[in-house]
């Protein structure tokens, strides 16, 4: 008679990759604290490590390097974006589509965020990539390939060949330079919410359409 009792191995593996989790989550929550309260650039890989009292080897098993840590729940987030954008009804336009999954995206980031970084963590972060020089050649890079990958799918949900239609890559040229105004006023500002950043992202993106217009008076 074979015996059929599940094999005891698999709760094992899940307490481990648990373990990892909060290992790494730890680890990104410290560097972050870090980073915005002494700045990016004069805080440590041992700094960041003593705060959780790990190792430096640990942490290099999680993360190549300060860059990729700095940038880490931006990539959560811009996961969130493309998902929401996704899932956005066929019957929406780019524009609608990607107005509507942006602030879907802001009024979600909380509970996408919830069980890695507070969310008032991530703004101050965010505030930081915008003045940090360094961090922001960076993410004005991350945000080139981030505009193709949106392009490509527009232009699946349109059923456009973007090589030979450019109304893809301009319509999110101009959704992508949106973003970039806001994030940059909105990191000047003395309002630092993400009700805020919302609201300056909303009243920027109905000027699209006005802006293009050929007559301006």
């Amino acid at each position: 008679m074979t015996d059929q009792r599940p094999a005891p191995a698999a709760p094992a593996a899940g307490l481990r990759e648990r373990k990892k989790r909060r290992t790494r989550d730890a680890l990104l929550r410290a560097a972050l604290l870090l980073f915005t309260s002494q700045g990016y650039e004069q805080t440590t890989v041992d700094e960041i490590t003593d705060a959780v009292a790990v190792s430096q080897r640990t942490f290099f098993r999680y993360f190549a390097n300060k860059e990729e840590v700095a940038f880490a729940v931006q990539d959560l987030v811009e996961s969130h974006f493309v998902a929401a954008l996704r899932a956005r009804p066929a019957a929406e336009g780019p524009l609608e589509a990607l107005r509507n999954a942006v602030l879907e995206t802001w009024d979600t980031v909380g509970e996408a965020l919830s069980e890695t970084v507070p969310v008032d963590l991530y703004m101050r972060t965010y505030r930081l990539i915008e003045s940090t020089p360094a961090l922001l050649a960076v993410h004005l890079r991350r945000s080139t390939e981030l505009e193709e990958r949106i392009a490509r799918l527009i232009a699946a949900r349109e059923r456009l060949d973007m090589d030979a239609d450019p109304r893809p890559r301009v319509a999110v040229a101009a959704f992508s330079g949106v973003m970039r105004v806001t994030g940059r006023l909105w990191g000047q500002g003395e309002d630092t919410s993400v009700a805020a950043i919302r609201r300056m992202t909303e009243h920027y993106l109905d000027q699209i359409g006005p802006a293009l217009a050929s007559e301006w008076r």
